[in-house]
């Protein structure tokens, strides 16, 4: 009986086939402003008034009529007297007449009939009256109204995800509620040698601790993540947990069953009932990493080891999830450093070796920590960066300068 993969499919080519696939849009649902930091909008947010509401000042001083600092000089000041004050929350409640002037802080609404804010620095107060002692223009230190946000401008995009000043621009535009996508994601683990976190593992039993990894993927996705439980080392276990889940999820994520050498259940189950499939990329770790299609929704068939389940996810499920809410990739923390030792890397494979990023006397280094090794998952903890060696490498020598995609902080040493 043969063993392994007879070829292996390029990854580029298998994530552009597998989104092409991808028909699936999850359900839009009203969610608070409170309560959508971090997920994808589901229409687009046009403003419905102006930021700020009226015009006001930029610059703690006093209001003024621009026409009024004509032909001002130090040695021919323009006098202009003060009639009353202005501040945020507590506007002039009458009309700038000519050669009149409010004190006005910084966020005050600019009173009617005034278009000029001179500052306290340009200006000398004599009791009631003020010097003027330069002209300015119109709207000199003023804010106008919709400057920052003018009625009727497209704000946000349908399938942007929502960072903590998006809600603040949209909480200043009175937006209390946001349409948003509830992606929500079935995550089935499989492996007769699993227990759960919390039992006792007998001999020959491991923690089922990729179920954390995965549904910790999920949320920092702004996806809903919903364990589904460990299933048999089954096919038709498996093939019913996956069509049950896929009833009421917008994807599903499958850990195990998908080996290089021995049973492969949930790639067998998966493939019988999906319109498109793919089994061994041509990544490491985690060749056994599969993708199928079924009903036009997205099926993820992760390896059970922990490092070879966050390559897969990296590779299918991350870039299903944007798919289905029309969102781009987020940018990625990188940084360039020596290597400080030699990778080997087979040609044609795309590899994702962990690595420890430090500082040393002013110099980034990149140490390399496994380039095999799918189940080590403590070297996601011990690096803070991952180096990915591309398919038309067989490595990078000890000295080159090599890009890392961080994790965490560069150490300092």
């Amino acid at each position: 009986m043969s063993r392994g993969f007879k070829s292996l499919t390029n990854v580029d080519a298998a994530v552009a086939e597998f989104l092409s696939r991808i028909r699936h849009r999850p359900p839009a649902v009203e969610v608070p402003l409170s309560e959508a930091l971090g997920r994808y909008l589901a229409e687009d947010v046009v403003a419905e008034l102006d930021v700020p509401p009226f015009d006001r000042a930029a610059f703690d001083g006093y209001a003024v009529k621009s026409a009024d600092t004509l032909g001002a000089s130090r040695n021919n000041p323009v006098i202009l007297r003060l009639v009353g004050s202005a501040g945020p929350g507590r506007p002039y409640g009458g009309r700038l007449n000519d050669g009149e002037a409010i004190e006005i802080a910084t966020g005050a609404p600019l009173p009617e009939g005034a278009d000029a804010v001179i500052p306290y620095e340009e200006v000398a107060e004599r009791g009631s009256y003020i010097e003027v002692y330069r002209p300015v223009p119109r709207f000199y230190y003023v804010s106008r109204r919709g400057e920052d946000v003018a009625r009727g401008e497209l704000i946000l995009r349908a399938g942007a995800r929502l960072r903590p000043w998006d809600l603040g621009v949209l909480a200043s535009l009175g937006v209390a509620k946001v349409s948003i996508y509830d992606v929500r994601a079935a995550v089935i683990s499989t492996g007769d040698e699993l227990v759960e976190l919390g039992q006792e593992a007998g001999p020959g039993k491991i923690i089922n601790s990729s179920r954390f990894v995965i549904e910790g993927m999920l949320r920092e996705m702004g996806a809903r993540p919903d364990y589904l439980g460990i299933v048999p080392d089954e096919e038709a276990a498996i093939a019913e947990a996956v069509s049950k889940a896929l009833r009421d999820h917008d994807i599903a994520v499958t850990t195990g069953g998908v080996s290089v050498g021995g049973p492969d259940h949930t790639f067998s189950a998966v493939a019988k009932m999906a319109e498109w499939s793919v089994h061994g990329i041509a990544v490491r770790p985690g060749r056994p990493n599969s993708a199928a299609v079924v009903g036009g929704k997205p099926v993820v068939m992760l390896s059970g080891f922990p490092v070879a389940a966050v390559v897969g996810f990296e590779v299918f499920a991350k870039p299903a999830v944007l798919k289905m809410v029309g969102a781009k990739p987020e940018p990625t923390p990188k940084i360039r450093g020596r290597l400080t030792r030699r990778i080997t890397t087979p040609i044609n494979v795309r590899t994702y070796a962990r690595v420890r990023v430090y500082s040393k006397g002013g110099a980034i280094y990149v140490e390399p920590l496994a380039v095999t090794g799918s189940g080590i998952l403590s070297t996601l903890v011990r690096g803070n960066g991952v180096l990915i060696v591309p398919e038309n490498r067989e490595g990078f020598d000890e000295g080159d300068e090599v890009e890392v995609e961080l994790l965490r902080a560069v150490e300092e040493t």
